[in-house]
């Protein structure tokens, strides 16, 4: 018998009819002598229409406020399947975050997991009943309300797992597992049986959309496995583990990309050591996440740097630099949001040589020119001009071919 924690994300509880199967999906799992936690999202799309209300009200609504309004899509669904779970004959409860004790800090809309107070989940595990908890969301220190960003509910499950000492915590999504690329773009994307932390935290940064990435940086942090498997079609899905593969010969795991990068070029800047970290302390009072940054430019006595931002700070980012450019010693900044960045990752870089030209020569196969670039132990990165994205991703996957080997 296993203590296992399964997330179910908006498309798995979407509908009454998807609430009712992940219902006898769960039993299944009871059946089979599994102890259970549930952990579930609203919806699927009712974040997206409670942010058009709040909307409505004002475009930018207070941050308190909004977490109150979105936390309650959480509400109807863990409500709902606890139902569907109780009909059919199971001991079902819903639990708010609160009531099982999640604590956050105080940062509305992005708010970290402080402690989880796990009494309330044994009691309910020792009476054999079904817990079924809603992701998303914590109380800070003062009783507000908080959420924990887009994609919390798989920080709350793997956060739970930990607390709990579950052991797995399998996400539920509309896919059926993780694949060497977005199989829209490739459609010879392969999924893989197996993918370590490190590998899944790289490609989650760098735009992989199948899970959150604080939820892996959890899941490595406790050592907990991770299991990704569709709702759907539930079968071994792919693990995530903190055991490296034996096979060394695996240079490059997989291919991702990301659309929501805008590109912004500080221009003749003065050539000090001061000057860059001027930029971007500025931008740090704002909370604004650099990505990407690289000297592009240099002249006698004057410096250009060229970074990157997330396409929703982008506007905030242009407006700060340019009111304060005598503050930090620029002539001007441009910017084009008409970017992506496109990254190959994989844990065989550390051991292997000439995975660089391997991919700079695929590029230039294609006459593809990269306007910044990126690397780490286990990845490389480059921004290029969005219209050449779908392209790029195919052809480094062909390149490393991940569409044939296991």
């Amino acid at each position: 018998m296993a203590l296992i924690v399964k997330k179910f994300g908006g498309t798995s509880v979407g509908s009454i009819e998807r609430i009712e199967a992940v219902a006898d999906l769960i039993i299944k799992a009871k059946q089979q002598g599994h102890q259970v936690v549930v952990v579930v999202s609203a919806m699927s799309g009712e974040t997206n229409r409670l942010l058009s209300l709040a909307k409505q009200i004002d475009e930018r609504p207070s941050a308190r406020e909004l977490d109150v309004l979105l936390t309650t899509g959480e509400q109807v669904s863990i409500a709902l399947l606890a139902m569907a779970i109780v009909k059919r004959g199971h001991s079902a409860v819903s639990l708010l975050a609160d009531q099982i004790g999640i604590k956050t800090d105080n940062v509305f809309g992005k708010a970290r997991i402080q402690s989880i107070d796990v009494a309330r989940l044994q009691q309910e595990l020792e009476h054999n009943r079904i817990a079924v908890v809603a992701g998303f969301q914590g109380r800070d220190f003062e009783g507000n309300i908080t959420t924990l960003g887009r994609g919390g509910t798989d920080t709350s499950a793997v956060e739970i797992a930990a607390a709990i000492g579950a052991d797995e915590c399998q996400i539920y999504t509309d896919v059926d597992g993780v694949y060497t690329t977005d199989p829209r773009v490739e459609p010879k994307a392969r999924r893989m049986d197996q993918i370590t932390f490190e590998e899944m935290l790289e490609l989650s940064s760098l735009g992989a959309k199948v899970l959150q990435i604080r939820s892996v940086e959890a899941a490595g942090k406790y050592h907990i496995p991770l299991r990704v498997l569709s709702t759907f079609k539930p079968d071994s899905g792919t693990l995530i583990s903190y055991e490296e593969p034996k096979v060394t010969s695996r240079t490059v795991s997989g291919i991702t990309y990301q659309k929501d990068e805008a590109l912004i070029i500080v221009r003749q800047l003065p050539e000090t050591p001061r000057s860059l970290a001027k930029v971007l302390c500025l931008l740090a009072e704002y909370d604004i996440e650099v990505d990407m940054i690289s000297q592009i430019n240099h002249q006698v006595g004057k410096i250009d740097y060229a970074l990157t931002v997330h396409s929703n700070e982008y506007a905030q980012a242009l407006d700060v630099l340019d009111t304060n450019l005598a503050d930090i010693g620029a002539s001007s900044v441009e910017c084009n949001q008409q970017v992506a960045k496109i990254s190959a990752v994989g844990v065989g870089m550390k051991s292997h040589s000439g995975i660089a030209g391997i991919f700079f020569d695929a590029l230039a196969k294609e006459n593809i020119h990269t306007l910044l670039v990126s690397t780490s132990e286990i990845k490389i990165s480059v921004l290029v001009e969005e219209r050449y994205l779908e392209l790029v991703v195919r052809a480094l996957h062909g390149a490393f071919g991940l569409e044939s080997r296991e």
